[in-house]
């Protein structure tokens, strides 16, 4: 069973459109010890609400991780990771950090208690009611 992550992004610095183009990106430019703790988790195959930030901040798409964490190419530090991700689809309807916030089912939601954070699991239920909300119906 694959675990859940929701990956925080600027729009106006990689948006889901910007990945949906590119087919596969490197998911970088985390460098908080919370959040990268969380990426050493992440596996091959596991499943990712694509979150943006700024004026949206909402769930709007889906994708996939497609490596095990590395060492990001790109730095001179070996704690600090990526892994690569491919889009699966667009939220038929995306998901706001307000509608969140106003249900008290996501109460104990890391979005909601460690705003902050770039990189935070998402429990299956959690990941759930988020689709469900997104009406998104083939159960992915």
């Amino acid at each position: 069973m694959p675990n859940y992550w929701l990956l925080k992004s600027e729009p106006e610095a990689y948006s889901y459109a910007d990945l949906e183009r590119e087919a596969s990106a490197v998911w970088d430019g985390v460098a908080n010890n919370a959040a990268l703790k969380h990426m050493r988790e992440a596996q091959p195959g596991d499943m990712v609400l694509i979150y943006h930030t700024g004026d949206e901040r909402q769930a709007v798409g889906l994708a996939e991780i497609t490596s095990a964490p590395y060492p990001d190419p790109k730095q001179d530090d070996p704690r600090l990771i990526v892994f690569d991700v491919r889009p699966l689809q667009p939220l038929p309807q995306p998901v706001t950090l307000a509608a969140i916030k106003a249900d008290p089912f996501f109460a104990d939601f890391a979005l909601v208690r460690q705003a902050r954070l770039s990189v935070v699991p998402v429990n299956p239920e959690q990941w759930a009611r988020i689709l469900a909300l997104a009406g998104v119906s083939n159960g992915i």
